[in-house]
């Protein structure tokens, strides 16, 4: 029997193909909670934690974005869904772009949000400081980063992951993902280029604050590629614009 992640549903399964959602580094399924609310009434979603993330903590394996893009694949046909509308978000956005190029037919539409692997170029500082926070003075400053100026983090945000950090091996397992996903002061990165070969809508969302990866990873994308970039919006567009995200999702979702 297939291993399936855990994960959260909202809507009703009606035969359409669902939203999965995948999120970022040192996340979970939570993080989706406004724009699955947003999306319940037009469609089913499925909000995956990935390997060594909230409920998946003890994933057999965890690691770099191929690692979590396998469990993922694996997840779906343990569900029974040939066909899906897949959206990421930073680390989940590499993730969905590694599914999508190796089972093209499998997507139905593919959103990519601030998306890991779209160029060299990451604040790997913060990124390795946040994995090793433990304290809810320690997360708060670094948390402020990931967010826009003028768009502050959930409130209880920084104290619920810091009683989540409590959990043993917990922090040394995200320092350990953290250096998967990273080569140096570098990111690994995916094949962009070749995303715009795809047979289906691609979007990419990004934000002009985002200070964990360059906005200007978005530019000179394929053609075909849908860009949307929000002015004074940080790494997190999903939960500081949710109503523009899912509007935007709504949107890939409407042809099937």
């Amino acid at each position: 029997m297939t291993d399936i992640l855990p994960y959260t549903t909202r809507g009703e399964a009606d035969g359409r193909p669902p939203i999965v959602l995948l999120h970022g580094f040192a996340g979970d399924a939570l993080g989706w909670t406004n724009v699955q609310l947003a999306l319940a009434r037009r469609r089913r979603s499925i909000a995956f934690d990935l390997p060594g993330h909230g409920r998946a903590f003890d994933w057999p394996e965890a690691g770099h974005a191929g690692v979590a893009a396998k469990a993922v694949t694996e997840s779906l046909d343990g569900l029974g869904l040939p066909r899906i509308h897949l959206v990421g978000h930073s680390m989940g956005g590499a993730v969905a772009s590694l599914i999508a190029l190796r089972t093209p037919q499998r997507l139905a539409s593919l959103t990519l949000v601030a998306p890991g692997g779209f160029g060299t170029e990451i604040n790997h500082r913060i990124l390795r400081r946040f994995a090793v926070a433990r304290s809810e003075a320690e997360i708060a400053p670094l948390l402020e980063q990931f967010f826009g100026f003028e768009h502050a983090p959930p409130r209880r945000m920084a104290a619920q992951i810091a009683a989540d950090r409590q959990t043993p091996g917990k922090v040394e397992l995200l320092a350990a993902i953290a250096e998967a996903i990273l080569d140096g002061p570098k990111q690994r990165t995916v094949d962009r280029r070749a995303l715009g070969d795809l047979d289906i809508p691609v979007k990419v969302i990004w934000g002009t604050q985002d200070r964990i990866l360059p906005t200007r990873q978005a530019h000179g994308l394929p053609g075909l590629i849908a860009t949307h970039v929000f002015d004074g919006v940080g790494h997190m567009p999903h939960l500081e614009i949710h109503r523009e995200v899912a509007r935007l999702i709504g949107d890939q979702i409407a042809a099937e």
